[in-house]
């Protein structure tokens, strides 16, 4: 697809966890605990509040068309902050501290002074109804021209666990929110500058890691579109798929609309009680509905059930908006007769609203109050598709291809001042004093240029969590091989097997590669020791059991009974058996000798047998020149 062509415009808005000791409003910790230890909950209804200006934010208006009773689970590591019982305490120094080191790193002017102000949030995820957020620098650079338009340190939502319970484990942890500005033109463009943005964010080693603690939303638009942000997108590779598939659902959306224009099609302003027509309906739905309602949608017929996106039509778009009112979804025509209705029943539909074949009728049901407001939705987003796309908030669905419907996009009325936090002052020797931290992608760099490691490895430790651990070994004298290869490969081949490593601690691991330097356990063997300390055994029980020490007379004994049994192999081959032989020796060591050490003992095991002529052979055995 030409992007250029169409006109995509695209920006991010990246929500990056901190990792601090402390919430951003209170001194609870910032640790997620099992729903199952909590200690209490309780319930609340939430409501918007108007503006300073009197206005209602439109996002915050439709949330309150389901009044919804929310419930709350608490722990001993939350407190009455985030109950909404007692005011928040000052903002959190060190999660400024960090934001502020992450501006510094785009290059980002701070402002004079950082000022909270409240979010207007009524889905649930806040118990106050609202999210405190401060902006803390503008005007940033990235690579390829395009620019940070601000960051923000914000509080953490609550953790969803069901669509009206959230658990307060997770509320208040400080995140920074990073936007870029709309000047992004391809899906693939979108994904790098989110990976480079999450480099630099895991360069300071001051930010969570694991899932759900780095969440991507985008901001699509096409020529003739409009604004589109889809929310939390966890996987980075997931992130053009969701682009390209937001631009197909606007194209097919532009198509529909140039065809509705065409057809001349209306949306009528009233919908009919049908109710009656469906009294020995086979439906198990409408059967037990008290109320069925009928909008009749006028030359929209075959366009509503017309696909936009994988498992999605514009009849899907209708049945989101309806699902606000809190029925189940829609029926209409493009898809009936199905699901127990029968043809005879459309029949006497389209006769009832004197409806031809090119029209649609969109049937909802339920109590009258919700069948009403479902109805009214329903006529809202089909006027919408005449005039082309909305603004709206969509949420990633499968594997990115699709998007469902959230709510409108929010305005400036969903923001006012936060009168319970006082205002920071940043002064200049503050922000001057701010150290940055090498970038992830430099220091990967610098291990391919002064420790010598391939650069597919030293990126991998470079963005490794055990980054730290691997520099303190190298520092020890560890060759930096075998350290990379353990923390970046075997670890990670471990963990994919099924085998929880993580609980392996730095100490333990530093340890291990100490003793592969002094020569008491082979590099070999890391792997073996590695799976038996995850079963709970501690290093030295771990190295008793899988490969305990061998002496070198052990070692000699060994390699000679190998020789001698295979002496006649030996006297054909000369040194050319040592390669063969090595398999043999390292299969009985078991990885407790170092290969180079059983090398070098093996050589001069076939040197004896073979009576020192074969000393002129390499290991590769040919022949070396004596006059070289």
């Amino acid at each position: 697809m030409d992007y250029e062509a169409i006109g995509l415009k695209a920006g991010l808005e990246i929500h990056q966890q901190l990792d601090t000791e402390e919430k951003l409003f209170c001194h609870c910790p910032t640790v997620l605990r099992d729903i199952k230890e909590r200690n209490s909950e309780f319930h609340r209804f939430l409501r918007a509040t108007v503006s300073e200006l009197g206005e209602m934010d439109r996002a915050a208006e439709e949330e309150m068309m389901a009044q919804r009773r929310f419930t709350y689970y608490a722990y001993d590591t939350t407190c009455l902050v985030e109950d909404d019982e007692e005011p928040p305490a000052p903002l959190n120094n060190e999660a400024l501290e960090i934001a502020l080191t992450i501006a510094k790193l785009f290059g980002m002017t701070p402002v004079e002074e950082v000022h909270t102000m409240r979010k207007l949030v009524i889905d649930g995820s806040n118990t106050t109804g609202f999210q405190r957020t401060a902006l803390v620098a503008l005007h940033g650079r990235l690579p390829g021209g395009c620019r940070l338009d601000s960051i923000c340190l914000e509080e953490e939502a609550a953790q969803r666990v069901d669509d009206r319970t959230f658990s307060l484990d997770r509320l208040g942890i400080p995140l920074v929110e990073i936007s870029t500005a709309p000047c992004l033109r391809t899906p693939e463009e979108v994904q790098e500058v989110a990976e480079y943005i999450g480099m630099v964010l895991r360069s300071t080693g001051r930010v969570k890691r694991g899932i759900g603690t780095i969440r991507q939303d985008i901001n699509i638009s096409i020529r003739g579109g409009a604004r589109v942000e889809i929310k939390g997108v966890q996987e980075l590779d997931l992130i053009a798929d969701a682009v390209k598939g937001e631009v197909k659902r606007q194209l097919a959306l532009l198509a529909i609309k140039d065809e509705l224009l065409s057809r001349r099609a209306a949306v009528m302003e009233e919908f009919r009680d049908v109710t009656p027509l469906f009294s020995e309906t086979g439906s198990k739905i409408l059967k037990k509905a008290p109320c069925i309602l009928a909008v009749f949608l006028q030359e929209f017929g075959g366009l509503v059930g017309r696909e936009i996106q994988p498992g999605r039509r514009l009849g899907s778009e209708l049945a989101d908006y309806a699902k606000k009112c809190g029925v189940g979804g829609i029926f209409h025509t493009d898809e009936l007769p199905a699901y127990g209705i029968s043809e005879g029943e459309i029949s006497r539909l389209r006769v009832e609203l004197r409806a031809s074949e090119g029209d649609c009728i969109v049937l909802v049901a339920g109590e009258r109050e919700r069948a009403e407001c479902a109805a009214r939705q329903v006529m809202k987003r089909a006027k919408l598709a005449l005039v082309g796309i909305p603004e709206e908030t969509r949420r990633m669905l499968g594997e990115g291809e699709s998007t469902a419907y959230l709510r409108p996009l929010p305005g400036a009325a969903r923001m006012y001042p936060e009168t319970d936090v006082f205002p920071v002052r940043l002064t200049p020797p503050e922000w001057e004093a701010i150290e940055v931290p090498e970038l992830l992608s430099v220091r990967a760099e610098r291990f391919v240029r002064d420790l010598g490691l391939d650069p597919a490895v030293a990126r991998q430790i470079a963005y490794s969590d055990r980054i730290g651990l691997f520099e303190a070994a190298v520092s020890e004298g560890i060759r930096p091989s075998v350290a990379a290869r353990t923390l970046a490969s075997t670890l990670r081949e471990l963990k994919r097997d099924g085998i929880k490593v993580d609980g392996i601690g730095d100490r333990e691991i530093l340890e291990l590669f100490r003793m592969v330097e002094s020569g008491r356990l082979a590099k070999e063997a890391i792997p073996s020791v590695l799976k038996s300390m995850a079963g709970g055994k501690s290093l030295e029980d771990a190295i008793q059991e899988v490969a305990p020490p061998m002496t070198e007379e052990g070692l000699e004994a060994l390699i000679d009974r190998i020789v001698r049994e295979r002496e006649s192999f030996v006297r054909e081959r000369g040194r050319r058996a040592l390669g063969p032989l090595m398999g043999v020796v390292m299969a009985e060591a078991r990885g407790r000798v170092d290969g180079k050490v059983i090398a070098s003992m093996l050589g001069r095991a076939i040197d004896r047998i073979t009576g020192g002529d074969e000393r002129r052979l390499n290991t590769e055995g040919k022949r070396i020149d004596e006059n070289a």
